[in-house]
């Protein structure tokens, strides 16, 4: 009998990547017909508020309900794994697996956690992320935690970033490449010897450029995490 767990994903946010994410999902599990892949339940909750601008307003009651929710919602249909595709929301991480019976994916720890094994020498990560998901501190915090330094995006840069994020792709759009290299290029100018895809919408702008190599998408950690802690085995 098949001990595999199922898959709860809390999605919608934004919708586009969270595509990518169920696509690749799909992509990177090792299997052979449709019994192989793994049993998911989706909540694409594209109406849930901003997560960024909740944050930077300290309004943020209203979120935490609504993910708490979800993640019940994902527990009541038998979901043991819980991935969220979305980094700013792990600002309410802690809460969230307080509230629930089963295992959320940490998916900030296990990008940094990944970037290291990747680059063993590092001491510099950059990380290209939301205002919210800087400002919080999410990123540096796990970087303390492995003992190196996370870096961001000039001022100016930042604002670039945010307009990738939610002019470009969250529009549906796909992301300016000579501006996303413009931010790169600052970032390995101040020796980061990883850069991490702190996004979901940059992730989804990696799916239609691609990236250089010193990048670490985010999301694509958590699609091996998942498959990995359900049960299934992971391919390249």
């Amino acid at each position: 009998m098949d001990k595999a767990k199922k898959l709860g994903v809390l999605g919608g946010m934004g919708p586009q990547a969270s595509a990518f994410f169920y696509n690749n999902i799909i992509k990177h599990t090792k299997a052979e017909k449709d019994q192989d892949h793994l049993d998911m339940v989706i909540i694409n909750h594209a109406s849930m508020p901003d997560r960024t601008n909740s944050i930077l307003r300290n309004d943020t009651e209203e979120i935490r309900s609504l993910l708490i929710k979800d993640i019940k919602d994902l527990e009541s249909m038998g979901c043991s794994e819980i991935a969220i595709t979305c980094n700013t929301s792990h600002y309410f991480l802690e809460d969230l697996q307080k509230a629930a019976d089963g295992h959320i994916i940490n998916m900030i720890s296990e990008a940094v956690r990944y970037a290291l094994e990747k680059e063993k020498n590092a001491k510099k990560l950059g990380i290209i992320g939301t205002d919210g998901t800087l400002s919080m501190g999410l990123y540096k915090k796990a970087c303390r935690d492995y003992g190196v330094e996370a870096i961001y995006p000039s001022k100016e840069n930042q604002k670039k970033v945010m307009s990738i994020i939610y002019d470009d792709i969250k529009a549906g759009g796909t992301g300016d490449q000579m501006i996303f290299m413009e931010i790169l290029d600052q970032l390995k100018a101040e020796g980061c010897d990883v850069i991490i895809l702190a996004c979901t919408e940059i992730s989804a702008y990696k799916e239609y450029h691609g990236v250089p190599d010193i990048c670490v998408d985010a999301m694509d950690v958590l699609v091996r995490e998942a498959i990995l802690r359900c049960g299934k085995e992971y391919t390249e």
